[in-house]
C-alpha cells in the first residue's frame, strides 16, 4: 500500500525549517564559548557547506522521491551494503538526537515547574509517546502541526529582534577573532547539525505533492531563510548580551531575554524554547520513521516493518519502531550519540554529493532529476573535501561512535538483508562503462522509469501499454529499406493475422506514394489494413541508418504503424503522441546513445506528451 501524498510547499518548507530552528535556542552559547564573536564565521561556513550539499540532495530527491530520503540514493547509486549501513546509522542518529532534544526539553520543563530533575528521562519519555501518537493518525496531521509551531516562532523572533535592537554594543564583538582558523572551521563542523532538517525533509518525499519540484524549491528556501535568521539572531545576541551570560549558555536566547524584559522574558523565550525542540522532535520521529520502512520495503529488514496502516496510510511499526529507540534512549546518557549525529550529517552530505557524480557519470537513460545541480561536477567535488575536512575535526570520539554504528549496521546487512535481495546499483553501470564488460541488467533502469511515473502522477493509456507490448528492432550496421521492412513485416503479422509478404508490400507502396520520412532522423511509415479492432507499432533503430532514398539515406529512427479503419481515431493519437515525444532537444542524443532495445522502449515510455484519459 503506498503513503499518501498530503503534504504541501508549505508543510515541507515547515517541516525542514521547523527541525532547524531548534538549534538556534541551544548551541549558540556554547558555540560562543568556543571561538567568540567569530561564531558567525562558524555558522556561515557550515551553512556555506550545507549549500554544497543541498545542492546535491535537491537532485538526488527531484530524480527519486521515496520515503528513506539518503538511504535510497545510496542504495541505488552504491549497492545494498553500503546503503544498508548508510540507512540504520542515519536512523539510529536522528532518533537518538530526538531523545536528546525531548530530554532537553523535558528538563526545561521541570525547572518551569520547580519538578525534581530525576523526574527528566520519563517526562521525556512521555513527551516522546505524544510525537508517536501524531505521526501514527497521518503525516498531514504531523505537518500542520508543524506549520503551526513555525509561525509561533518566527513571532517569538521577531519580538526578540526588536527588543534586542534597544540593547546593542558594538563593543561586544572586540576583539573579534579571539582564537585560531581552525577552532574556527571545528566549531562548523559543530554547529552543522543545525542544518539537519533538510536531510529530514529528503525522508518524506514520497508523500509530497509534486515532489520532484515542490521539495528542492523547499529545501533551497528553507535553507536560505533559516540561514539568515541563524546570522541575524546571533549577530543580536552577541551585541546586545554580556560576553560572560552568552558563553556557554544553554538556552542563549532565554538567558538574553531575561536581562532585557526579566520574568516575562525569561517565560516567553523558555515556551518558545520548548516549541522550537518540538518543532524539531517533531520533524525528527516523522523523518527518521520512514529509513526503517525504506530499509524494509527493500528486504533489509523484515517485511511487517514496511506494513502501511490502512486506516491512517502511515507506516505504523516503523513509527512504533522509531519510538521505541527514541523511549529507550531518554534513559540513557547519549551526548556521545548526540555528536555522531553531527557525523552522519556530515557523511549525508558527502554521500549525496558522491551519489550525484556516480549516477551522472554511469549514464543511466533514466535517472531524470527534475532539478539539476548547479557547478556540476566542481560543487560536489569542492563539498566532499569540506565534508571530509569537517569529519577530520569534529573530533574523534564522535567518528569512532559513528564507526560503531556502522559496523552494527555491516552486520544487519551481513546476516540478514544480504541473503534476502541482490539489487542493481549505478556504479556497476559506471564499472562497465569504464571496463566495456556485461554487468549490469535492466532492472534499475525499470525502477527509475517506474519511480518517474510515479513521480509525475503519470496515468498510462492505450499508447503506454501498446508500447510496453511492441516489438523493438536495434541493429548496429545499416539496413537497406526492402530488408528492413521484410523484418520489421514478419515480426507485426502475428498480432494482425497477415501475410508477412503482403504487409511488406503494403509498406513499400506506401512508401512509393509518399515519402514517410519527416526529417534526416525519423521515419514514421504508417499504413491502413482490413479488418477490425486492430492496431500495432514497431519500433526500430539503426545506429548505421536505414536506407529508405538517396535523399534519406541514414534514418536512425522508425515508429511503424499498422491499424484497421475502425481504429483511425487512435491512429492519430499515436501519430500526435510520436510527435510530442520526438519533439524533446534531446531526444536524438539520447535515442542514439540508447544500451539496449528496452532502452529505447523506456525512451517511448517516459517522452512528454498529452496522454489520454
Amino acid at each position: 500500500m503506498p503513503l499518501t501524498k498530503s503534504l504541501t510547499v508549505l508543510d515541507v518548507f515547515c517541516i525542514a525549517t521547523g527541525a532547524m530552528l531548534s538549534g538556534l535556542f541551544v548551541l549558540p552559547g556554547t558555540a560562543f564559548a568556543q571561538v567568540g564573536p567569530a561564531v558567525l564565521l562558524s555558522y556561515a561556513v557550515a551553512a556555506a557547506l550545507a549549500l554544497t550539499g543541498l545542492f546535491s540532495q535537491a537532485e538526488l530527491v527531484s530524480a527519486m522521491p521515496k520515503a528513506g530520503g539518503a538511504y535510497f540514493y545510496v542504495t541505488r547509486s552504491m549497492g545494498s551494503g553500503v546503503g544498508t549501513v548508510y540507512g540504520l546509522i542515519t536512523w539510529f542518529s536522528l532518533a537518538l538526537k530526538s531523545a536528546y532534544e525531548l530530554f532537553f526539553m523535558a528538563a526545561l520543563i521541570c525547572l518551569l515547574v520547580n519538578w525534581n530533575p530525576a523526574l527528566n528521562p520519563f517526562l521525556a519519555a512521555g513527551l516522546c509517546l505524544i510525537f508517536i501518537a501524531i505521526n501514527l493518525v497521518g503525516v498531514k496531521e504531523a505537518g500542520k502541526l508543524q506549520v503551526v509551531l513555525v509561525f509561533a516562532l518566527f513571532s517569538v523572533l521577531a519580538y526578540f529582534g526588536v527588543i534586542a535592537v534597544n540593547h546593542l554594543e558594538p563593543q561586544n564583538f572586540k576583539p573579534f577573532f579571539t582564537t585560531s582558523p581552525e577552532k574556527i572551521f571545528t566549531t562548523a563542523g559543530y554547529v552543522f547539525i543545525s542544518f539537519g532538517g533538510l536531510l529530514k525533509v529528503a525522508s518524506v518525499a514520497e508523500e509530497v505533492r509534486n515532489p520532484g519540484k515542490v521539495v528542492p524549491q523547499s529545501m533551497l528556501i528553507s535553507l536560505f531563510i533559516i540561514a539568515n535568521i541563524y546570522l541575524v539572531v546571533i549577530f543580536l545576541l552577541i551585541a546586545s548580551t554580556p560576553a560572560a551570560t552568552l558563553s556557554g549558555s544553554a538556552a542563549p536566547l532565554v538567558d538574553a531575554a531575561t536581562i532585557y524584559k526579566g520574568q516575562l522574558g525569561y517565560y516567553i523565550f523558555s515556551a518558545a524554547t520548548i516549541l522550537a525542540i518540538i518543532t524539531s522532535a517533531n520533524a525528527g520521529v516523522m523523518t527518521a520513521s520512514r529509513y526503517p520502512l525504506a530499509l524494509a520495503r527493500d528486504s533489509m529488514l523484515p517485511d511487517w516493518v514496511a506494513q502501511i496502516n490502512t486506516r491512517f496510510s502511515t507506516p505504523h511499526y516503523s513509527v512504533l519502531l522509531t519510538g521505541a529507540v527514541v523511549v529507550a534512549a531518554c534513559f540513557v546518557k547519549i551526548d556521545t550519540l548526540v555528536k555522531a549525529a553531527s557525523s552522519v550529517l556530515i557523511l549525508t552530505y558527502l554521500f549525496s554529493c558522491l551519489a550525484v557524480i556516480i549516477l551522472r557519470e554511469s549514464r543511466i537513460q533514466n535517472y531524470q532529476p527534475q532539478f539539476k545541480s548547479i557547478l556540476y561536477p566542481w560543487l560536489q567535488l569542492l563539498g566532499m573535501v569540506g565534508f571530509l575536512a569537517l569529519l577530520y575535526e569534529i573530533g574523534l570520539e564522535a567518528v569512532l561512535t559513528t564507526a560503531v554504528l556502522m559496523v552494527m549496521g555491516f552486520l544487519a546487512y551481513w546476516f540478514f538483508g544480504r541473503k534476502q535481495v541482490r539489487r542493481e546499483f549505478a556504479l556497476l553501470h559506471l564499472i562497465e562503462r569504464i571496463t566495456a564488460r556485461e554487468l549490469t541488467t535492466h532492472s534499475l533502469e525499470t525502477e527509475l522509469k517506474d519511480i518517474v511515473h510515479e513521480r509525475d502522477e503519470v496515468l498510462k493509456d492505450r499508447f503506454d501499454h501498446l508500447i510496453e507490448q511492441c516489438t523493438v528492432i536495434d541493429v548496429d550496421e545499416a539496413v537497406e529499406l526492402s530488408d528492413f521492412f521484410t523484418r520489421a513485416a514478419t515480426a507485426m503479422t502475428g498480432s494482425l493475422a497477415l501475410e508477412a509478404d503482403h504487409l511488406k508490400e503494403l509498406f513499400l507502396q506506401r512508401e512509393k506514394e509518399s515519402s514517410t520520412v519527416l526529417s534526416p532522423f525519423l521515419a514514421i511509415p504508417h499504413i491502413v489494413v482490413e479488418g477490425q479492432h486492430h492496431f500495432d507499432v514497431l519500433i526500430a533503430r539503426s545506429r548505421e541508418g536505414f536506407h529508405f532514398s538517396d535523399d534519406a539515406p541514414r534514418v536512425h529512427t522508425v515508429f511503424m504503424l499498422v491499424g484497421t479503419r475502425d481504429e483511425r481515431p487512435f491512429h492519430l493519437t499515436s501519430l500526435a503522441a510520436i510527435a510530442q515525444i520526438v519533439q524533446d532537444p534531446d531526444f536524438e542524443k539520447r535515442w542514439m546513445s540508447a544500451k539496449s532495445p528496452d532502452a529505447l522502449r523506456d525512451i517511448v515510455l517516459l517522452g512528454k506528451r498529452q496522454r489520454q484519459k
